[in-house]
């Protein structure tokens, strides 16, 4: 038995349930002793985001704690190793099993606490700006809803990377903070549309998009020629007028990515590659995960309310065992 979050007619309840009995021979068993909030756990208690066939049904995309078993053809981990991981599902909760290849050792130097607040933001800021967008040195992006988790990760990453950034949000703290990150421009959307900014600013090569609906037009605008669109998300609604007079003209692309249905083989892609380029940052502590805040397992239905309604400024973090 272990215990896990279930959801009971949108109520979140901490019980016993039962663990699947047998680890699969390429899977890793963790005790987790942290999760995170993601939004998609919001959608997903909500109903409007089911987990992909096969996966958990409990929510939670990322952890970290100390490994309880090795599945027989698993190499490279021990008994009792602190790891942190990639989930499909299944990360609220004291037991979860997942495949050995989107699990990492935590960097050189951090908690379990700390290292919970990266699977999920830097395996999607990697995701889509190198692989997705394939930004080359010196390319300029802009990102909205940058005070996030996942925001606050990519204005790292890329400034690390040579790619300047120019940050939207909703709040003057937020955006002072996304400056101390990095990003080189900032822009509250309560003050109107950011075209005219970052046009000023210069324009950029690439727009990370979690919003759509009237953004997508709007980016368009601000996006040089071979630019890309990256879509992550429908904060604005699933429809959005695009000018495929511009887009023809000046070659722009709009990409639609997810990362919790790609296959496993693609998320331990991404996750070596975050190993090879990104844990050295992480221990060197040139780059790190913003944490807004931290809260028992027990309180989750509170540190989903404080998410829901923007409040975080980074991860928000529920601590499920010591």
């Amino acid at each position: 038995m272990m215990k896990a979050i279930n959801v009971t007619g949108g109520a979140l309840v901490w019980e016993e349930c039962e663990k699947n009995s047998e680890l699969p021979a390429d899977h890793v068993e963790i005790d987790v002793v942290w999760t995170a909030i993601n939004r998609a756990d919001l959608m997903q208690r909500a109903g409007v985001y089911p987990p992909p066939p096969g996966a958990s049904d409990i929510l939670g995309l990322e952890v970290s704690g100390r490994i309880a078993a090795l599945g027989k053809s698993v190499t490279g981990f021990e008994i009792g190793q602190e790891v942190c991981a990639l989930l499909t599902g299944g990360g609220y909760a004291t037991s979860v099993a997942v495949p050995a290849v989107q699990v990492l050792p935590v960097p050189k130097g951090y908690s379990l606490r700390k290292a919970a607040a990266i699977p999920e933001v830097f395996a999607t800021a990697w995701l889509n700006l190198y692989e997705e967008a394939d930004l080359k040195p010196g390319e300029r992006v802009l990102l909205h809803a940058a005070a996030s988790g996942l925001g606050t990760a990519v204005i790292q990453l890329a400034t690390a990377f040579g790619n300047p950034v120019f940050a939207t949000a909703g709040d003057a703290h937020k955006l002072e903070i996304c400056q101390q990150l990095g990003a080189s421009g900032v822009w509250n959307r309560k003050d109107g549309s950011f075209v005219d900014a970052v046009k000023t600013w210069g324009g950029v090569d690439m727009v990370l998009d979690p919003v759509g609906g009237s953004y997508i037009a709007e980016d368009q605008k601000v996006l040089n020629v071979d630019g890309r669109i990256v879509l992550i998300g429908l904060l604005g609604g699933r429809s959005a007028e695009v000018d495929l007079g511009v887009m023809l003209v000046k070659r722009h692309r709009l990409i639609g990515s997810t990362l919790r249905s790609r296959t496993v083989e693609d998320k331990g892609r991404v996750m070596q590659a975050l190993h090879r380029h990104v844990w050295p940052l992480l221990g060197a502590g040139q780059i790190e995960p913003l944490i807004d805040s931290d809260w028992p397992i027990t309180r989750v239905d509170e540190a989903m309310a404080h998410v829901a309604e923007n409040r975080n400024t980074g991860k928000v973090l529920l601590q499920v065992a010591e």
